[in-house]
Order: structure tokens, then C-alpha cells, then sequence
């Protein structure tokens, strides 16, 4: 994909950063029990740590104040998100759900089918972090032709 002038694209990944106070239940959580591989693991001195893991695909998902207050009501039925909540796609919301309160979750709301017609559960997770696991239900293609759906462009 090229943007607009024929330059290709200068950003090559999106790296989110966490301070995880109980580092190694974090590290513990997304690893071992979400299941994101490692990719590389730095210390340093007075203690430093970091753990780099994959997370397949990365998107950047904006959305207004509208729409944020509308996805936590299809998926809570309340607000509940902070302005930064972090989404998973997985092939079963359900079970990685059990998995991850197992590991030391809060489940906020059980999957949930959405319009969207993907099944979405919420999750509070050590570092701080608000997640969502979602599962598509649909393929991009069925979701595309659905009223609402597309693209800006």
C-alpha cells in the first residue's frame, strides 16, 4: 500500500508501552496465559526489566466520544472504559475469557454478541490495563456489506 503521492508507509509497527507495577504477574498474564509470544526480553541495572510480545496485527482504532460511550454500552450495558482500553481479536472469546480470570482478571462483562456481530467480552487486567477479547463472528467481506460498515475513504 502506497499513500498518497506514491511514498510508501514510514511506520512499520505499533509498540504499545505499559508500566506494569507487578511486572512479573503482567508478564505472567499476557504471556503464559493470553498467550502472546516473546519476542525479546532487556535488563538492565537498579532492576529494569522489559519484555517485548507479540501481538499479531496492529491497529489503532480511534473513535469519538459517542462511539466510546456506545461500545461500552452494547458490551457493559454502562461506561466503564478508561479513554485507553487495549483489544484482542482471539478465535474463542469464551474461553479465553475462563483463561484470563483464571489468571487473575475481573471479568467487567461475559462475551457479548455486538452488532458488529463479533462476540466481545471486558476485562480489567494486571498493569492497569481495560481489555477487550473479541471474536469475529462474520468475515470482513459480510461485515463490509452490512448497513453502517465500510471505510471512511
Amino acid at each position: 500500500m502506497t499513500m498518497p503521492g506514491n511514498e510508501p508507509p514510514t511506520v512499520r509497527q505499533l509498540r504499545l508501552v505499559v508500566e506494569a507495577e507487578d511486572y512479573d504477574a503482567a508478564v505472567a498474564f499476557f504471556r503464559d496465559a493470553l498467550g502472546l509470544p516473546e519476542q525479546a526480553a532487556y535488563s538492565g541495572g537498579d532492576g529494569a526489566r522489559v519484555v517485548i510480545l507479540e501481538a499479531g496485527r496492529a491497529t489503532l482504532e480511534l473513535a469519538n466520544p459517542a462511539q466510546k460511550r456506545m461500545i461500552d454500552e452494547v458490551e457493559v450495558g454502562r461506561q466503564v472504559a478508561p479513554r485507553l482500553r487495549v483489544a484482542f481479536e482471539v478465535d474463542d472469546s469464551r474461553t479465553m475469557t475462563e483463561r484470563l480470570v483464571a489468571a487473575g482478571a475481573t471479568e467487567v462483562a461475559p462475551p457479548t454478541v455486538t452488532p458488529w456481530q463479533s462476540l466481545n467480552a471486558r476485562l480489567d487486567a494486571p498493569a492497569g490495563l481495560h481489555l477487550t477479547v473479541f471474536q469475529e463472528l462474520r468475515t470482513p467481506a459480510e461485515r463490509a456489506a452490512t448497513d453502517g460498515f465500510g471505510t471512511d475513504v
